[in-house]
């Protein structure tokens, strides 16, 4: 069944359902009767595209390129560097702060999309500092710093980068045997 939900004809065709009621879980092969080798062949990779999204912490980092080149501006304020957090998909980069990039990440991971938008991106969004409204709330309880995390998270978008990646190798297959 995870599988058949990440099969790109089945979100095209049921893409106006999809947005507004559960999924639904059509048969898959031959008048409604699956052929013991087509339902294998989805079983394995439903397997595999859980094993990936599941187990994405354990995911093996995709080899990023990393530059960090110090911000004079900021050093010499005695501030940490500016948090960016922001992905430019066509040149392939994440500048995460005023100091660090992540450059070299393919197109394939981009594509794999978690709702409207691609898996390196919602992390980014997560990650970002936000000041909260209300003036108490920011007093007392804005002590989250980007810079605080910033290892774990390059740790975190270079296995999300491999889960994309695979996730969409997986997906692509679906395509090629669904032809």
């Amino acid at each position: 069944m995870y599988a058949v939900l990440h099969d790109p004809q089945y979100r095209e065709k049921y893409a106006q359902n999809l947005k507004r009621e559960f999924p639904r879980i059509p048969l898959y092969g031959r008048h409604g009767e699956a052929s013991e080798t087509t339902f294998w062949q989805w079983a394995a990779w439903g397997e595999a595209l859980m094993a990936l999204h599941i187990g994405y912490e354990q995911a093996a980092p995709l080899a990023l390129l990393r530059a960090d080149v110090p911000d004079a501006k900021a050093r010499a304020a005695g501030q940490p560097p500016k948090c960016l957090l922001k992905a430019d998909k066509s040149a392939g980069t994440i500048a995460l702060d005023s100091e660090t990039t992540l450059a070299g990440i393919p197109p394939a991971a981009w594509a794999y999309q978690l709702g409207n938008r691609c898996a390196l991106e919602w992390v980014l969004d997560q990650y970002k500092e936000k000041k909260p409204k209300d003036p108490t709330i920011r007093e007392k309880f804005d002590t989250y710093r980007f810079a605080d995390h910033k290892e774990r998270v390059i740790d975190l978008l270079m296995r999300v980068a491999t889960v994309s990646v695979e996730t969409v190798r997986i997906v692509e297959a679906m395509k090629v045997a669904r032809r």
